[in-house]
C-alpha cells in the first residue's frame, strides 16, 4: 500500500492546465457560468447605488417626481439579479455533477487497463479515493470555487470603484484594513490548509482500512484479531477528531478575525463619515453598505486560494493515476488487428489450442528486488495435466500469472501454440484461459 503522503510536484496554477481537455468539454458551460457571475455582481453592486439615490433624492430632497422609474429600475435589478444567481447554481451544479462523471467514467475505464502490480502496490481504499473523493474535489474546484473566485474580485474591484467615485479619501481609509486583515487570513488558512490535508490523510487511511477490514472479515475471525484491529480502528478515528477540532477552533478563530475586520471598516465609516450623513446621507449608506460587504469577500478570496492549492493535490493524485501506463499492454500493432479490452476484434482471433512453452525466462516482480525466476525453461505441450510442487514463495502462482500475461517476463520469453504472447492481444489469451484458486 502506497501512503497517501507522497512527493507533491509543483503544477503550475494550481494544476489547472492539466484539466484543460476536461475543461474544453465544457466551454460553453463555462462561458455561461462566468458571464452569469458577471452580470450577478453587477446587480448585487448597483444595490448600494440605488440605495443612495433613493435616500438623497426621495427622503432628503423630498422629490417623488422619477419614484415610478426608480421602482420599475430597483425591480429590474432584482430580477436580473435573482435570474442571474439561478443560472449560476444551475449551470454549475449540472456542469460539476457531469464532469464527475467524465473524470470518474476515465478513470475506472483507465484502470481496467492497468497491470495486476498496481492493485499489488495500492490498496483499494487508495484507489477508491483517486476515483470518487479526489473526483468529487476537482469537480468542485473547477466550477464553485473558480466561480466564487471570480465573484468576489468583482465585488471587491466594483466596490472599491463606486466608493472611490464618491469619496476618495474615505475610500483609502478604509482600504487600511484589507492588508492587514489579508496578512491575518493568509496566516490562518495556511495553517488550516496544512490541517485539511492532514484530515484528507487520515480520512483515506481510514477509509482504506476500513474497506480492508469489511473484505477481509472472514480472515479477522478466523485468527481472532477482532480486538487489534477495533483498538486499530479506534486510534485512527481519535486522531481523526483531534485534527478536526484543531481546525474547527482555528476556524472559529478566523471568523472573530472576520468580525473584527468588518467592525473595524464600519467604525472608520461612522468616525470619518459623520461630515457625510449631514451632507449626503445616501452617500453614508453607500459607504456603510460597501464597508460591512468588503471584508468578507476579502475572506472568501483566501479561503478559495487555500481550496485551490488543497484542489491541486488532488489533481495531481487524479492525474497521477490517469498517466499511470500499465506494465503489460498490447502493441499497436496487436491491438490493430486483435482490438483492445473494450473493442474486441473477436473475428481475427485465432483459436486457442495450448502449447505453452517457456524460454530462458527471468522474472523479478516490480516492487521485489530479488529475481523469482533466473533461466527457467519449460515445455507444456497441449492436453498435458502439469502438477508444479515446491515451497511458498518457490514461483508456483509466479508461473501461472506469467502464462496468463499478468506480468511480464524481465528476460526471455513466453509462447503460446508457438507464438511470443506478446504478438497475441491479451483478451484473447484470458478468454481461453481458467483460473481457479485454492
Amino acid at each position: 500500500m502506497k501512503d497517501d503522503k507522497e512527493k507533491e510536484k509543483g503544477l503550475p496554477l494550481f494544476g489547472i492546465p492539466k484539466m484543460a481537455p476536461l475543461l474544453r468539454k465544457y466551454n460553453k458551460e463555462m462561458i455561461i457560468i462566468v458571464m452569469s457571475i458577471i452580470v450577478f455582481s453587477a446587480a448585487d453592486l448597483a444595490a448600494p447605488v440605488l440605495q443612495r439615490y433613493a435616500l438623497n433624492h426621495f427622503v432628503a430632497g423630498g422629490n417623488l417626481d422619477t419614484m415610478v422609474w426608480f421602482i420599475l429600475v430597483y425591480l429590474a435589478v432584482i430580477a436580473v439579479f435573482a435570474l442571474a444567481g439561478y443560472i449560476n447554481i444551475r449551470v454549475s451544479l449540472a456542469t460539476e455533477v457531469r464532469m464527475d462523471r467524465d473524470m470518474r467514467d476515465r478513470a475506472f475505464a483507465h484502470l481496467q487497463k492497468l497491470s495486476f502490480d498496481y492493485y499489488n502496490q495500492n490498496s483499494v481504499g487508495y484507489i477508491h479515493s483517486r476515483v470518487m473523493s479526489d473526483t468529487s474535489r476537482i469537480g468542485e474546484t473547477l466550477t464553485w470555487n473558480l466561480g466564487d473566485t471570480i465573484f468576489f474580485i468583482i465585488e471587491i474591484v466594483g466596490s472599491i470603484a463606486v466608493m472611490l467615485l464618491y469619496n476618495a479619501r474615505l475610500t483609502g481609509l478604509v482600504l487600511i484594513i484589507i492588508p492587514v486583515i489579508s496578512f491575518f487570513y493568509a496566516l490562518f488558512q495556511g495553517r488550516l490548509f496544512r490541517l485539511h490535508k492532514d484530515i484528507r490523510e487520515i480520512n483515506s487511511k481510514i477509509t482504506g482500512n476500513f474497506n480492508e477490514g469489511i473484505t477481509g472479515a472472514k480472515t479477522i475471525k478466523s485468527l481472532a484479531i477482532e480486538d487489534r484491529i477495533d483498538n486499530d480502528f479506534t486510534a485512527e478515528t481519535g486522531n481523526m477528531f483531534k485534527v478536526s477540532m484543531k481546525s474547527a477552533r482555528m476556524k472559529g478563530l478566523l471568523n472573530a478575525v472576520t468580525t473584527l475586520a468588518t467592525s473595524a471598516a464600519l467604525a472608520i465609516v461612522l468616525w470619518k463619515g459623520g461630515v457625510i450623513a449631514g451632507e449626503e446621507v445616501g452617500t453614508f449608506s453607500l459607504f456603510m453598505s460597501y464597508a460591512r460587504g468588503l471584508m468578507e469577500p476579502v475572506n472568501i478570496l483566501v479561503e478559495s486560494l487555500a481550496l485551490f492549492i488543497a484542489g491541486k493535490v488532488n489533481i495531481e493524485r487524479y492525474t497521477k493515476l490517469i498517466e499511470t501506463e500499465p506494465n503489460v499492454k498490447d502493441l499497436p500493432e496487436v491491438e490493430e488487428v486483435y482490438g483492445d479490452c473494450f473493442e474486441p476484434k473477436k473475428e481475427n482471433w485465432e483459436e486457442f489450442r495450448g502449447d505453452i512453452e517457456f524460454e530462458h525466462v527471468d522474472f523479478r516482480y516490480p516492487d521485489g528486488e530479488e529475481e523469482v525466476l533466473k533461466d527457467f525453461s519449460l515445455k507444456i505441450p497441449f492436453g498435458t495435466n502439469l502438477a508444479i510442487v515446491g515451497e511458498t514463495g518457490a514461483g508456483k502462482s509466479t508461473l501461472v500469472n506469467l502464462m496468463c500475461r499478468f506480468y511480464e517476463p524481465t528476460g526471455g520469453r513466453i509462447l503460446v501454440d508457438g507464438k511470443d504472447i506478446k504478438e497475441r492481444s491479451q483478451l484473447w489469451m484470458h478468454s481461453s484461459l481458467g483460473y481457479v484458486l485454492q
